[in-house]
């Protein structure tokens, strides 16, 4: 019976150099940190410093996300990755009635300059990376990181890390978005100019594949509409007045790691390849820098199970295995816990230590880009990019990612490729260890991390001690300057950062520009 990949290609019994016969000439392997950089960014990869080890975390309060951070630390990682509550995620302050259940739920909630500042208490923001996975309000929570970090006494300038500000994906598969997408890109782009001048070692966008494969995107669909998001990205960045080579080199990725080794390790080849052409030969990047594409990577959240969850340190080692040969740039582990509650903290140190592991006592930075010429990968590698350049074509000429967002193009599409996975699973097709074979009887005991639901108060009434402690005047005028500033054409994150200062709360500002621009209502919402 034939074999099939994850994208629905077929996946030969025996690989030789008859399956490499079509490659093009603009595709070749070239070095490791030359054009196409399909061997890799650098051209040394691992071999004089491992990839960045980043541990995403953040529940409850910024005080008890603020120990988790430094048991990470301690632990030996090296950056730091900040989940938020979903009532951050959307904009919305912690004593908003929407936000009620949901405070610290699923990540760290912050309403305000003081939640930030206690999130990073102790933790020197110009020595740690720090990225942070918030979207809508990605321009928000970075100028209070800045302003965190000023306050500790580093310069905006020696700020590292980045903010995923990837907000057309979540149109297309995780939701939560404010506004519609057009005013969202503004906002995008006004960040990418305000990091240039201010913040210039920040990356200012992770344009995300990884939530769209958490979804249900193959790898090809999931590289595919990442690249077409990051086109739409570059373009209303240039239609801002933005030079190419001011911004694109501060770009950068996120993708999953899948077990499907082979697969995964070709999508990542593939995805630089097509990137470097995409902004070499469209538009005109001269810059190196401009041309790599440098990713985040994370385990499959998704492909763990909550039945027998120790087989999940199988599980994530294998997906590390793949990010790592693909050659990501950073990586998180998810911790074997995590399909159950949130993870305990003997976990998410084995999660580090499974990192530490295939960086110190593996030959896996021993040589750049193990897997060139294998006939397997190469093949793979060929085959994912020809299937992804099609797939970019058809949004192409919809109009572009916007448009067929608009259409409910990529929605479609991966719901389509999850329901056919769904049903392999079901159908046994698939088969998925101690879910549909190899099932063990009875359910193993585990003790439940929660969230304490008095968080919900604490962060009201901290809420309600700052807003009756700041001058009101100053507050009003400049969320009026925000909002004027909406209505024009000027760079919000200016106001936006005095608006801050101001003591106005996340929710404030985000309230001000909806009232400018309006919340986004997906067509089949009505």
């Amino acid at each position: 019976m034939e074999r099939m990949s994850e994208s629905g290609l077929p996946i030969e019994p025996v690989y030789d150099e008859g399956q490499l016969t079509n490659f093009r000439p603009e595709a070749k392997l070239g070095q490791p940190g030359a054009y196409p950089y399909t061997r890799g960014v650098y051209p040394t990869m691992y071999t004089k410093r491992p990839w960045t080890m980043r541990q995403y975390a953040g529940f409850a309060s910024a005080t008890e996300s603020n120990r988790r951070f430094q048991q990470l630390i301690e632990a030996g990682t090296t950056g730091l990755s900040v989940a938020f509550d979903l009532p951050t995620q959307m904009g919305y302050d912690s004593d908003a009635a929407i936000a009620h259940g949901e405070v610290g739920k699923v990540g760290v909630a912050i309403d305000s300059i003081d939640d930030m500042r206690r999130l990073f208490d102790g933790i020197p923001l110009g020595e740690v990376s720090t990225s942070m996975t918030i979207n809508a309000p990605a321009a928000m929570l970075l100028v209070l990181y800045q302003m965190a970090g000023e306050e500790q006494g580093t310069s905006p300038a020696a700020l590292t890390g980045t903010i995923q500000n990837d907000v057309l994906k979540e149109y297309i598969a995780r939701g939560t978005y404010i506004y519609p997408p057009r005013p969202s890109l503004r906002l995008v782009a006004d960040s990418f100019a305000y990091c240039r001048k201010e913040m210039p070692r920040w990356n200012t966008i992770s344009i995300s594949g990884y939530h769209m494969a958490e979804a249900g995107a193959t790898p090809v669909q999931e590289i595919a509409f990442t690249l077409a998001n990051a086109r739409e990205y570059v373009r209303a960045a240039i239609a801002a007045g933005l030079a190419v080579d001011e911004f694109a080199p501060r770009l950068s990725f996120f993708f999953v790691a899948r077990t499907t080794l082979l697969e995964e390790v070709a999508k990542f080849r593939a995805a630089r390849r097509l990137w470097a052409r995409i902004m070499r030969d469209e538009f005109a990047a001269a810059d190196p820098r401009s041309q790599m594409l440098r990713f985040h990577t994370q385990t499959a959240g998704v492909q763990l199970t909550a039945q027998q969850p120790d087989v999940n340190v199988v599980r994530v080692t294998v997906q590390a295995l793949a990010a790592v040969l693909g050659g990501t740039q950073s990586l998180h582990t998810n911790s074997f816990d995590e399909a159950i509650a949130l993870p305990s903290q003997n976990a998410a140190r084995l999660a580090v230590r499974t990192q530490q592991v295939l960086a110190n006592e593996t030959d896996l930075t021993a040589t750049v880009d193990p897997f060139a010429g294998s006939y397997a990968i190469e093949s793979m590698t060929d085959d994912i990019e020809e299937a992804a350049m099609e797939l970019m074509t058809a949004i192409e000429d919809m109009g572009g990612a916007v448009a067929a967002i608009e259409r409910g193009f990529q929605k479609a599409e991966i719901e389509r490729a999850a329901y056919d996975v769904a049903r392999d699973i079901d159908s046994g097709e698939r088969v998925v260890v101690g879910v549909n074979k190899f099932v063990s009887d009875g359910t193993e005991p585990y003790t439940r991390l929660s969230v304490d639901p008095s968080i919900e108060t604490e962060q009201a009434a901290r809420l309600d001690r700052l807003r009756s402690r700041r001058d009101a005047a100053e507050f009003t005028r400049r969320l009026s300057d925000l909002k004027a500033t909406a209505e024009g054409t000027g760079n919000l994150l200016y106001p936006l950062r005095e608006a801050l200062r101001a003591e106005a709360t996340l929710g404030e500002v985000c309230d001000a520009l909806r009232d400018v621009w309006g919340i986004y209502r997906p067509p089949d919402a009505y």
